[in-house]
């Protein structure tokens, strides 16, 4: 079925080393959680992105065709993990005071701008929630014709007691939820019980919403990419990845509702796929917590997008990473270091495991292909298929031909730009503030005092001057963040 090894991973599902056997032999079908577009992306936000490429690259590599689906969530995903209350995207429009489909554009520009940045390979399908509404309303009308779903006064919820397994992917039931994560709701069966759609309460008037058996509203966050993967993937799909922080929640509704939906008795996914967080210092990386650090502040710090790529695949997906300064430094200087030692080997690599393998003319060579295979093979293995290329640069007894294809190689399973990114573009100069971070701390604080007094004069006079020193400031449902940019 793959060339090569047989890819093992660490299944969530289970918690156990899974061979990933796809239903239909070289066609792998893989569906990846997508961003919520309400604010800028910050680097932890991009972590499951470059995991799930890579994983992606592997497979191709190994033979495979792979159909990847990576959604859009512009509606629906209520502020934390409640039910009630508005959508993320509209606390942000109404921060910025522009409409929801003005915020959802420009933040989903700015994702795919990122993946670009991240050398991402273009997914097969990128589907805005938005416009599969209709198609949720019709999956929960099933779930309720089925009775898996009752109605409340703020909507049609899903009854997780009459879910056989509930729970499973995160290791508990119902009855012993993250309840502290979970919203208090009047009607609802039990704490864990989540909204299939959440109906506008009392004099609620959201900036956008649907008319629906349950009245005017918006679907529940957790039935959008159900319905989404269900859509372009087919009943049942093979690798559903995500971020750590989607297991106990998120992915455990997505699994409850399809099987009751599908009602067939067969699980759903068979294989889920999660990376750990990055953190800062000792907590994940959040929007929540305040100011964090997106790519471009990286860029105007000097250094390449990629090589914040680097700086992920020295770490295991599956473990935390700690985000400080000296390691995007030692990452950029890895980085520079690689570019040189690889920058004579720019010829298009063999596409795959079998084409490299033929193209190779000795046994040494070959012995640094299958080490390579061995390492992605194991569970998306980069630290291990890094240091094996750092051998192989070094090995004198393979000919230059043998390197290029190794680089190559290494290259369309990693995608950091070996061969073709000129070592000149990391001498990117930071870009320098006029004041202080600290003072353009106390400004973006004075202008936030200002709009929460709607002083708009004085709010917007503080923005002019910001911009004047170099800032540019992002309005956000958790706050202002601000980053510096090239004054002309």
């Amino acid at each position: 079925m793959f060339q090569g090894r047989e890819p093992v991973v660490q299944n969530s599902l289970g918690r156990v080393a899974t061979p990933l056997r796809p239903a239909e032999p070289g066609h792998v079908r893989l569906y990846t959680c997508g961003p919520t577009v309400y604010a800028r992306p910050h680097l932890g936000n991009l972590r499951p992105y470059v995991f799930s490429d890579t994983l992606r690259r592997a497979l191709e590599w190994k033979g495979a065709r792979v159909t990847q689906v990576v959604n859009i969530t512009d509606v629906g995903h209520a502020v934390g993990d409640g039910d009630l209350g508005e959508d993320k995207v509209e606390v942000a429009a109404r921060a910025a005071q522009e409409s929801v489909w003005a915020v959802t554009e420009r933040y989903t520009e700015d994702f795919f701008e990122n993946l670009r940045l991240l050398n991402i390979r273009e997914h097969t399908h990128s589907p805005r929630a938005s416009a599969y509404v209709p198609q949720m309303i019709a999956f929960a009308e099933e779930l309720e014709r089925k009775g898996f779903a009752y109605r409340i006064p703020s909507g049609l919820y899903f009854d997780t007691a009459r879910s056989e397994g509930y729970g499973r992917l995160a290791l508990r039931g119902s009855g012993d939820d993250d309840v502290h994560r979970l919203e208090t709701v009047e009607g609802k069966r039990q704490p864990a019980d989540f909204a299939l759609w959440r109906a506008e309460v009392g004099e609620q008037k959201r900036l956008v919403h649907w008319d629906s058996p349950w009245g005017p509203g918006v679907p529940g966050w957790h039935l959008e990419c159900s319905v989404m993967a269900i859509e372009l993937l087919g009943q049942h799909f093979d690798v559903h990845t995500g971020g750590v922080d989607h297991r106990q929640i998120h992915h455990v509704n997505e699994i409850a509702q399809s099987e009751a939906y599908l009602g067939d008795g067969l699980p759903w996914v068979p294989v889920w796929l999660h990376n750990e967080f990055i953190t800062l210092g000792s907590a994940k990386m959040a929007k929540s917590s305040g100011r964090v650090p997106v790519l471009d502040d990286l860029v105007a710090d000097g250094h390449h997008p990629l090589a914040y790529r680097l700086f992920l695949l020295t770490a295991h997906y599956g473990s935390q990473l700690e985000f400080n300064e000296s390691g995007v430094r030692n990452a950029s200087a890895s980085y520079r270091r690689l570019l040189g030692r690889t920058a004579g080997y720019a010829a298009p690599a063999p596409a795959t495991y079998a084409e490299a393998y033929a193209a190779l003319t000795t046994p040494a060579a070959i012995a640094h292909l299958d080490a390579v295979d061995e390492a992605i093979s194991d569970d998306l293995n980069t630290p291990r298929v890094l240091a094996q290329l750092n051998v192989l640069l070094r090995d004198d007894t393979i000919s230059e031909a043998d390197r290029e294809v190794l680089v190559g190689t290494v290259e369309l399973l990693l995608g950091l730009g070996l061969g073709t990114t000129d070592p000149a573009e990391l001498d990117r100069p930071a870009v320098e503030l006029a004041v202080p971070a600290e003072e353009v701390d106390r400004l973006v604080a004075a202008r936030t005092t200002a709009r929460a007094e709607r002083d708009w004069a004085e709010a917007d006079r503080l923005r002019d001057h910001l911009a004047g020193l170099g800032v540019t400031l992002t309005d956000g449902p958790d706050g202002t963040t601000w980053q510096a940019t090239p004054l002309d």
